[in-house]
């Protein structure tokens, strides 16, 4: 077996055992929108959320993935979304 093979392999085990100690090469954070977080805290699925919004799920994705931003009556009912998510709750029984 030439040298490179050998040092793959070595590297490769390494790697295996530094996965198995719980050992990191990197951590990636994700930062979630607004809008997804009080889709989230509200506890409802896009559809449901899009729904109550009067939106389409498609615009809400948008909204989620800052394609888009929220018209201002879309951004006051997230307002009310964030800080009262129960009332988000009631409304989609």
């Amino acid at each position: 077996m030439d040298k490179e093979m050998e040092q793959f392999q070595n590297d490769l085990l390494e790697s295996v055992r530094q996965m198995k100690g719980g050992k990191a090469a990197r951590e990636t954070h994700v930062d979630i929108s607004p809008v997804a977080e009080a889709r989230y805290r509200a506890g409802l699925s896009q559809s449901q959320f899009a729904a109550l919004m009067g939106v389409s799920p498609r615009t809400l994705q948008d909204w989620e993935q800052g394609r888009r931003t929220p018209s201002g009556a879309a951004q006051t009912l997230l307002r009310v979304a964030e800080k009262h998510p129960e009332v988000l709750r009631e409304l989609a029984l």
